[in-house]
Parts: structure tokens; sequence; C-alpha cells
């Protein structure tokens, strides 16, 4: 469903209902001020390198522990040795690079806004602010871009140029959308998009995915379940809060593509019904989200997304500190 405001302020023009690769590649600087958690103290989400369980002479001291039969020699604390009579070895967690996937929703289902955003142009703006910090950090980053009837991936690289590439990929297929949505509806694109990600990502990657995750199933939830396994997986929940807020005057036109119906929103039969579905979606994605156990942070197209995902992010890493 793609639904029109009439006499909204994107009406007016294309700000905040497309984006151009200009676009995405300006938020490299807004970007650089994020800060992204993991699991463990020493772990940065999207901030660069992943600590492992690797044991070696990396740069995260970990422990003093005695000396054991082929440790290396060089790991020797002469200082704590010479102190206990018993040789010991300084262990150290290794530092290892881990490449990023950021999964960008571009269905016509994104094709929404009732404010400053569509929530596709939210979705582009974040996807794009994930792919530049990733970068900055010194990782390797790369992509898939979906929408209903097609799908295109950039393969992990670490470059300015690579990020660019698919800003542009993000860019393009948000340029196509348009209110004519496609005879057929791709209602399994999101899982397919999950299943090339799970074909491409068999360990320690970082997943991003971007989506209002509309049309989500069991198999989203098994596929979801899959990618968590061995790699960190973050859920970032596009939404509009025009159906949390629904106004009592006014029309939307409801289009199915080559069909349309108009709304009234003086009919409190139409504004039960509308505020009926959305209660009910929001109970159904936070009940999916306990299932998952994942990360999801809810980002706004009424609001500017780099704000809101610089708190989003903070807040995320202050409930990891506490667990």
């Amino acid at each position: 469903m793609v639904a029109e405001i009439k006499d909204d302020k994107l009406a007016e023009g294309k700000r905040g209902a497309y984006v151009s690769t200009q676009d995405l590649v300006a938020l490299e600087g807004a970007a650089r001020n994020l800060s992204f958690v993991a699991k463990r103290p020493v772990q940065q989400m999207l901030a660069g390198r992943m600590a492992s369980s690797i044991r070696g002479r990396g740069l995260i001291f970990e422990e003093v522990r005695e000396y054991l039969p082929g440790d290396d020699i060089r790991s020797i604390d002469w200082r704590v040795t010479a102190r206990t009579g018993k040789p010991a070895v300084r262990v150290y967690d290794e530092e290892k690079e881990r490449p990023a996937l950021i999964v960008v929703d571009q269905r016509a289902n994104m094709f929404f806004g009732s404010k400053l955003n569509m929530k596709s142009v939210a979705a582009a703006e974040a996807a794009a602010m994930c792919a530049w910090r990733i970068l900055g950090s010194g990782d390797r980053v790369g992509g898939i871009v979906f929408n209903d009837t097609e799908m295109t991936d950039a393969k992990p690289h670490r470059s300015r140029p690579a990020v660019i590439g698919l800003c542009d990929k993000i860019a393009s297929f948000n340029q196509a959308l348009n209110v004519d949505l496609p005879e057929e509806r791709g209602l399994g694109a999101l899982d397919r998009a999950l299943t090339l990600v799970a074909n491409l990502a068999h360990h320690d990657h970082l997943i991003v995915v971007v989506s209002d995750f509309d049309g989500h199933g069991p198999a989203t939830r098994d596929l979801m379940l899959r990618l968590a396994v061995a790699n960190d997986v973050v859920a970032v929940l596009v939404y509009d809060p025009f159906l949390l807020s629904l106004p009592t005057t006014g029309n939307m036109v409801i289009s199915g593509g080559r069909t349309q119906a108009e709304l009234s929103f003086r009919d409190t039969s139409v504004q039960k019904a509308i505020g009926d579905f959305a209660r009910q979606r929001g109970r159904d994605l936070r009940a999916w989200q306990r299932e998952l156990g994942l990360p999801m942070l809810p980002l706004s197209s009424a609001e500017e997304t780099a704000p809101q995902l610089r708190s989003l992010l903070e807040q995320a890493a202050w409930q990891q500190r506490r667990r």
C-alpha cells in the first residue's frame, strides 16, 4: 500500500521524497561522531576492529597467567616471573577485521511520508551513515539494496569509492520509487535479501538491516536468528508516526497500483480502522523484537536522520553496558 497525503509539504518538491548519490556522500561528515558498541566492552558494533577470542600478541591486554608448554616465550612477563618465582605470560586478545553488510529496503511500502521524509529516504540516509562510519573505522563495508522485484549487492571493500558506489546503488533504487506499484508486489523480497546475506556472511560479520519490516513472517524470523548465530545483527526499524496520531480532517489517497481509493479522516470508522491497524502492527513488532532478542532501533521518517541515529546508538550502548 502506498499512501499520499493531499497538500502535504512533500508534494511541493522532491526534497524528502528522493535522495541522490551526492546527498548520501555528503553524510560522510555527519557519520564521523557516531558511536557503535557491541556485546562486550572491548568491542564496538560499528566503530572498527572486533576483538576476537584468538589468543596472541594483539593490542588488547587480557590477563597474566602461568606459563604453559607451547606458549610463545616472547610473551613472558619477566617482572611477574621474578616476583613470583614462576614463569608467567601476558595474554592478549588479538583484533581482527569484521566486514559489514548493510541491507537497505527500498520497496514500494517504504515510499510513504507524512512530514519530513519518505521512509525510503530515511532508510537510505541511515544506511549511508552506517557505511561511512564503518569505513572510517577501517573495516570493509558492502551492502544489499532491494525493492519489490530487484536486488543488487556490493561486495565489502575498504575504500571510499566502494562506499560511493554503494550510495549510488541506494540512490538509484530510491529514485525509481513512485506511487505506481508493480503489478505483483514482492512480498518475499525481504526474505530473499536476507537469504542472500546468509549466503555471503557465514561468520564474524556485522549485518545492519534497515527496513520497516513490512510483511515479516516466520521465515524472516528464522533468517534473522540464523544470521545472529555467528554474526552481529542490528535492525533499524524505519517508521512514520502518521498512523500513531491520525488527523481529524483531510483526506488520504490509497494506491494499489492501477486502482486508487480516497479515505476521509472525518469518518470515525475510517479513523478507528486505521488506528486499530497501527496499534496491532506496533504490538506485532514489539513481540517480534522480544522473540528475536536483537537490537532494534526505531527511526522516524518525520525527524532528521543523523541526530536520531546518534541518539539511538548511544541508548543501545548504554543498555548493553548495563547487561
